[in-house]
């Protein structure tokens, strides 16, 4: 079978199968058994496959019929324009999880966090490390702090860190959120905490679409009765390590957007949530404040 009519089949059993990305994702697959590029296939469309490529092909694209993501069959995923290695012990990065590090990269840009002399910044839950991999990679200064209760997640972000040269400028740290950060540095020591943590209310994380409630670590998904467990638990956390006038950056569901007063009490925070590309109310940008002052949601 040449790649061209491999292409055409696949296909032709994604769609059968419900998948609505058959056309990508059978590329996708296809040009990561053939260690071909997507432009590669068709450059090379009568070029035959190999016994070997057309059985790891047939095995993949069983596997995705089923519902397992394409990005665990392949074992990477771009984000922030840099490709991951995932697995099964993290959650597959999202796009809508750019924006977190498109604002931390806008902030300490343009200088708005204190701490310039020495910047350390935190990623909590790190997973697979895009959030941490992608700030240093893109940043030229500071020390990054990563930290997860997942040792299978640390040694895949840390992986991931030496694939992008930036293991240097990462810290890697075993433990619950910020807690392994209290033990090791002074209060106001940072300049930003990121945390991009599980926020699926835990009656809802069973009825996720079924290639996330199947195959990604609920782990990573099940945010306890409400969603915000966690984030309550960081933000007093993140109120002793951070800097006055240091940020808080959160991702959140939409839904989640009018309980955050809740969690940054008016007078120690102000804050603002962005929306991302689809409109929806994603990130929470939170300052601690210098001094006592009004929240003023709309200037972040």
């Amino acid at each position: 079978m040449n790649i061209a009519t491999a292409l055409a089949r696949a296909r032709a059993f994604l769609r059968q199968k419900g998948i609505d990305a058959a056309p990508l994702e059978a590329e996708v697959l296809l040009a990561h058994v053939t260690g071909m590029d997507r432009v590669g296939l068709y450059r090379e469309a009568g070029r035959l496959l190999t016994r070997e490529e057309e059985e790891k092909f047939q095995e993949l694209l069983q596997r995705r019929a089923a519902g397992e993501p394409v990005a665990y069959l392949t074992g990477c995923r771009e984000f922030m324009g840099l490709s991951f290695r995932v697995t099964r012990d993290v959650l597959i990065p999202r796009p809508e999880t750019e924006l977190l590090v498109e604002v931390a990269l806008e902030l300490l840009a343009g200088g708005a966090v204190p701490g310039e002399e020495r910047l350390f910044l935190a990623d909590v839950g790190t997973g697979s490390g895009a959030i941490a991999v992608s700030l240093a990679y893109y940043l030229d200064k500071g020390t990054i702090y990563a930290t997860d209760i997942s040792p299978a997640a640390l040694a895949l972000a840390a992986e991931n860190a030496r694939r992008h040269r930036v293991s240097g400028r990462i810290i890697f740290l075993a433990g619950d959120l910020l807690s392994p950060l209290q033990k090791i540095l002074s209060p106001g020591s940072l300049s930003l905490v990121a945390a991009n943590l599980p926020y699926i209310p835990s009656a809802a994380v069973g009825q996720l679409m079924p290639d996330v409630a199947r195959y990604e670590p609920h782990l990573a998904l099940d945010g306890g009765c409400d969603g915000l467990e966690l984030y309550r638990r960081l933000v007093p956390q993140a109120r002793e390590l951070l800097a006055p006038g240091g940020y808080l950056l959160m991702e959140i569901d939409p839904s989640q957007a009018p309980l955050m007063a809740r969690l940054l009490p008016e007078g120690a925070w102000r804050y603002g949530v962005r929306r991302d590309l689809a409109g929806r109310e994603r990130l929470v940008v939170a300052q601690l404040m210098v001094s006592c002052m009004s929240k003023t949601p709309s200037t972040l």
